[in-house]
């Protein structure tokens, strides 16, 4: 009786949604407009009619993930579709403290938290990532510049900011696959030290110092950012999408720890996502509580307001802000392109479950940039010197010179 009434009530949905797609039961009872369907929704059993009778993206994407239904078309059109049919354009952000607390990022716990992503495979994440591995939005400076080169870019663009000069002290917090680390020490002549939590990431750069002629100018550390030794200081440190694993209740601790980093007159570079909405912890329609779940245990997401507070009150001059959110739905569209032309390959390494998840994650992230849902800010703080400004020049146009 209860699937007849779940049926009955997905019927209605479909039928007034209007949307180009159709719902296959497991029965191979079709639902909906089949003759102009952009997208398919095959439900392999009564229980996944839960999901479509009363639809959330979080509760579609759990779904899909755990292999109760198909999501087939094209994954812009599949977004397009969840959106409209969850109205989650008009969602309301989550605001509150909803229970974020500073336990939930011990060591042990952000360790474990981060093995979990990024511990998936090395190889995996070659096949859809740029030669440089880089894991982070890219700088697109024409709409048609290949990931490649946008990530380049970005590199520059980042190095540029932090007017990073040969044979300084640079730092890398949450370093990734060595990507800028690599980039800084070979381009910009710095002595560069990166660290991360990750086991694989670790190993990977470890074998490119050691490829690449840089040992002893370029080390890479297992560590977590609290137990860097603060001794002698860096003049020039980048966080480069590693903040939003800190979590609110510490984000204070994480300025004050880079500034005690930092030499007086040295910058600090924070690029990280961050919630478009004022007083928002993440993103409502259960999308925040699938990626807590399935995506980035630990991760939290703060407004671009809260990153300059806790920057200025740790004793940093907050010196030039940029969104490039629109750059990020850019990257993460070349990433989901490559990873589904990749597809086989990627369900061999990790498994058809987390394929579904890094597909339905990336696209979905892309269309929340798209969509302007989520932002992606680049900070520029920098340590004052006997009370006076950071040793940062007059004017901005180094950074564009030559662009």
């Amino acid at each position: 009786m209860l699937d007849k009434l779940l049926v009955h009530q997905v019927r209605r949905r479909v039928e007034a949604s209007g949307l180009p797609f159709i719902v296959e039961l497991w029965n191979g009872e079709l639902v909906g407009n089949a003759a102009d369907a952009a997208v398919r929704v095959r439900l392999h059993e009564a229980a996944s009619l839960k999901a479509m009778a009363d639809p959330s993206l979080g509760s579609l994407a759990r779904a899909y993930v755990e292999g109760d239904l198909d999501l087939i078309g094209n994954v812009r059109d599949i977004l397009a579709l969840g959106d409209r049919l969850c109205n989650a354009g008009d969602l309301k952000p989550k605001t509150g403290s909803d229970g974020w607390k500073w336990w939930r990022h011990t060591r042990t716990k952000d360790r474990r938290n981060i093995q979990y992503h990024y511990d998936v495979s090395n190889d995996f994440y070659g096949l859809w990532l740029d030669a440089r591995r880089v894991y982070s939005c890219a700088y697109f400076k024409t709409p048609d510049m290949s990931l490649e080169a946008a990530q380049e870019a970005k590199l520059d663009h980042i190095c540029r900011k932090l007017d990073l000069k040969p044979d300084e002290q640079f730092l890398d917090i949450g370093c990734g696959w060595g990507g800028l680390l690599l980039h800084a020490a070979e381009r910009y002549g710095v002595h560069a030290v990166g660290i991360t939590l990750s086991d694989d990431q670790h190993a990977h750069v470890s074998q490119q110092i050691e490829a690449r002629g840089l040992t002893g100018r370029v080390e890479v550390r297992r560590m977590d950012y609290r137990d860097v030794p603060e001794n002698g200081g860096y003049d020039k440190i980048a966080s480069v999408g590693m903040f939003e694993h800190v979590g609110r209740a510490n984000l204070a601790a994480y300025f004050v720890k880079i500034n005690a980093l930092l030499k007086p007159g040295g910058l600090v570079l924070n690029h990280g996502i961050t919630t478009a909405e004022p007083e928002a912890n993440g993103l409502g329609s259960g999308i925040s509580e699938f990626i807590e779940d399935y995506v980035f245990p630990g991760g939290e997401l703060v407004h671009a307001s809260d990153v300059l507070r806790a920057a200025a009150g740790s004793g940093l001059e907050c010196l030039d802000a940029e969104n490039l959110r629109p750059h990020y739905g850019k990257t993460l569209w070349h990433w989901v392109t490559r990873l589904e032309q990749h597809a086989d390959e990627a369900r061999h390494l990790i498994g058809e479950q987390k394929y579904r998840i890094w597909r339905i994650y990336m696209a979905g992230s892309a269309y929340a940039f798209d969509h302007g849902w989520m932002e992606l800010w680049q900070v520029l703080a920098g340590k004052a010197v006997d009370g006076n400004q950071p040793n940062y020049p007059f004017k901005r146009d180094f950074i564009y010179r030559g662009e």
